[in-house]
């Protein structure tokens, strides 16, 4: 897999920005290949964010979502330097998680 996650942080006042840019196939396991075997499901379940260690963001997600999903959202309370962590889990037992200091 290449890069798991690009994670950006933008500041304006006090509400900061959060970009994410998740690699992940995100299969719902409906589409067959081309031998026609059903493609496995493997999609993300669930997606968190932190800002210093709490937790700012706990969502569900499932396998509506397309591939490669690109996540945005907004934090207020925030200053430059704090630090942003995002991270996924899926019904596979992968996860990732990349972090990122408000600019």
């Amino acid at each position: 897999m290449a890069e798991a996650m690009k994670i950006r942080a933008d500041l304006s006042g006090t509400v900061a920005k959060v970009k994410c840019l998740i690699n992940h196939p995100m299969e719902t396991g409906l589409r067959k290949d081309k031998a026609g075997q059903v493609i496995p499901a493997h999609y993300i379940t669930q997606v968190n964010a932190m800002l210093n260690g709490v937790v700012v963001l706990d969502g569900q997600v499932g396998s509506g979502i397309s591939k490669n999903p690109f996540l945005v959202f907004w934090v207020q309370g925030t200053k430059p330097g704090d630090k942003i962590q995002v991270s996924w889990f899926d019904n596979m037992g992968d996860k990732n998680s990349a972090e990122t200091q408000i600019a």
